[in-house]
């Protein structure tokens, strides 16, 4: 998710920022896009209908990973990775490159300057990364028909989903769901970058961990993922739905209109509670891939540092 630059032992400009922010983020989301297939399962259940008129297939991150396992192996909780690794590179190089530029030129040491500039970056990263996610989505959807949850596209793989989608509906369909994916990742900055610093400093204080040690951190992580776990899944429900949404021949969604029309047709029909589903992989995922991206891009940043001082 959305973080702000760490400190390291010197500068890097903005486009090796890019390379070293995206390498960070993939990395992460090899470790955590099983929380990820997890999720969206859980956000598909049930689509536009009432709590108990459906079977639960998914209920809960540890039942639900036994059941990917057994319907898709093992491997069925890396589907989509290479879709999503696509999608980190692009989004988050595209934010961290933003951000770097926010950063040299003074505009986070401005009044809210940090939360504004995170918020802007993700949103353009998100723009830029959006036919990523639509694919991506789609693929970790797909299942068995036993445990089928929302539409099944049936794609073959990541090159024959983006051709699929190009061929029916031309370059307009590779954003399809934009709208839902831009406030998602701008309110999930947003919030990040506002608790995550306080939360960290209020660990620290209390002395649960040894100064320096990375639990701190990853303490941190998880309170301030708290907020935006909250904050952030309503506008992921929304944005897994209308990714995931059958389209008719002229390309527009079957089920909804749009991010506001999805928004209000799933609190109407299947209660405000389901803008929540899938909080609990979305919570489990958050402290750690925020971490974890943290500390490989703060790592990739010290070496580049060091090779730039030592000339190599």
């Amino acid at each position: 998710m959305e973080r702000a630059r760490p400190p390291g032992p010197g500068s890097v400009s903005p486009h090796v920022d890019l390379v070293l922010g995206a390498t960070a983020c993939c990395l992460a989301c090899v470790l955590t896009n099983p929380l990820e297939v997890i999720k969206t399962r859980l956000q598909l259940q049930g689509e536009l209908r009432p709590r108990g008129t459906y079977r639960r297939h998914y209920r809960g991150v540890l039942q639900a990973l036994g059941a990917v396992s057994r319907a898709d192996g093992l491997r069925g909780l890396q589907k989509g990775l290479t879709a999503g690794l696509l999608y980190q590179g692009l989004m988050n190089g595209v934010r961290f490159y933003c951000y770097s530029h926010a950063e040299d030129r003074g505009l986070t040491q401005r009044p809210g300057g940090t939360v504004a500039a995170g918020a802007i970056a993700g949103a353009l990263g998100a723009f830029v990364g959006s036919p990523a996610y639509l694919v991506k989505t789609h693929l970790q959807a797909q299942t068995v028909a036993a445990m089928a949850v929302g539409h099944q596209h049936n794609h073959q793989g990541v090159s024959s989903a983006f051709e699929t989608i190009y061929r029916k509906q031309g370059l307009v369909g590779l954003w399809r769901g934009v709208n839902g994916a831009v406030p998602r990742v701008m309110v999930g900055s947003a919030v990040q970058l506002a608790t995550f610093a306080s939360a960290k400093e209020w660990v620290e204080k209390l002395k649960w961990f040894k100064e320096g040690s990375w639990m701190v951190a990853l303490a941190g992580g998880m309170i301030s993922s708290v907020a935006v776990a909250v904050a952030m899944t309503p506008f992921d429900v929304v944005s897994t739905r209308l990714y995931n949404q059958p389209v008719d021949e002229r390309g527009m969604g079957k089920h909804y209109q749009g991010f506001l029309d999805c928004f209000v047709q799933i609190s109407r029909k299947e209660g405000i509670l389901a803008l929540y589903k899938g909080i609990g992989p979305a919570y489990l995922r958050l402290g750690p891939h925020t971490i974890l991206s943290l500390l490989f891009w703060d790592e990739l940043r010290k070496l580049t540092y060091r090779h730039q001082q030592h000339g190599v």
